[in-house]
């Protein structure tokens, strides 16, 4: 019987106490839904009535759907910008050079210690100064979301790049290669599948983040799905409310479901000696007990010829 790392596996009490925890939990969380039912019903938020205008076309041409267009479109540019973003710094911060290392250091922990939040509204405050014209809103949200998740992308890569044991960027040292060859062609692509998992699941929160452009009244899926929509469609708040939460529901599902299908991949692949990066800014990885030796483990002995 295989056993966690982890913690060692429970015996017969310790599986029944488990189970028995279990059970009370589910019944925890069914009283607490059934709680919400109750007075979601004493309110009549589940009337045919208000939620017939979801169930109209004209509903979500108009209010929805341009919402999620202006969602998608923000997470999309500021995802594009963030991995840029934290592919620059990240590797900026791995330099030799302290005047490369030490600035760029100081960005990424500046920009990850300010609240997205308050770096958005400083950003659309400081927009029209900065920019000549266009959307002060959409540039705001973009470059918010791209020097917050950039910052701990770039943790992100650093702590990719640790991942991969140093017997390789030895033994490319040893063959003459300079380091940026031995960054670009040794460690890069190892930790680039060990790092996928972790991105993704920061595109994950980047996707969520872009709901923080309601406070400059950015035209997306929370701003029109739950401000716009209840004001003209009165009593339907509540019914707006979940509606939107269902879709970000699904949308965050697909890309979780991504990250879970890259991080399988990446375990099973023998071309990566770095184990997969579990979280931003995390300290150097060892190598997974039991990997093979293509991933840049060590190779057994063989007796001397």
């Amino acid at each position: 019987m295989s056993t966690s790392v982890l913690f060692d596996a429970p015996g017969p009490r310790g599986r029944l106490r488990n189970h028995g925890l279990t059970v009370i939990s589910v019944v925890a969380v069914l009283a607490v839904l059934y709680g919400v039912y109750r007075g979601f019903d004493a309110k009549d938020q589940f009337d045919g009535k208000i939620w017939a205008p979801f169930l109209e076309w004209n509903t979500w041409q108009v209010y929805i759907i341009p919402g999620l267009i202006g969602t998608l479109r923000a997470a999309a540019v500021a995802a594009v910008l963030a991995l840029a973003f934290g592919a620059i710094f990240g590797l900026a911060r791995l330099s030799d050079h302290a005047w490369i290392r030490i600035p760029a250091g100081v960005v990424v922990e500046v920009f990850r210690a300010i609240p997205l939040l308050l770096l958005i509204f400083f950003i659309f405050y400081l927009a029209p100064q900065l920019f000549g014209g266009g959307d002060y809103a959409f540039i705001s949200v973009v470059l918010g979301l791209m020097f917050y998740n950039g910052s701990v992308l770039a943790e992100v890569v650093r702590a990719g790049v640790h991942a991969v044991p140093k017997g390789q960027s030895e033994a490319a040292y040893a063959i003459g290669m300079r380091k940026n060859q031995v960054m670009r062609l040794v460690l890069l692509p190892q930790a680039v599948t060990a790092m996928m998992p972790a991105i993704v699941s920061q595109l994950v929160v980047l996707l969520k983040d872009t709901a923080l452009g309601y406070i400059i009244a950015y035209v997306d899926l929370l701003n029109t799905g739950f401000k716009i929509l209840p004001a003209a469609l009165f009593g339907t708040l509540i019914p707006a409310a979940i509606v939107i939460g269902i879709i970000y529901v699904a949308l965050n599902l697909s890309l979780s479901y991504l990250a879970t299908w890259l991080e399988r991949r990446s375990r099973r692949s023998r071309k990566t000696a770095a184990a997969p990066v579990a979280a931003p800014g995390a300290a150097e990885v060892g190598v997974a007990a039991g990997q093979g030796t293509e991933g840049g483990g060590m190779a057994p002995d063989r007796p001397v010829e």
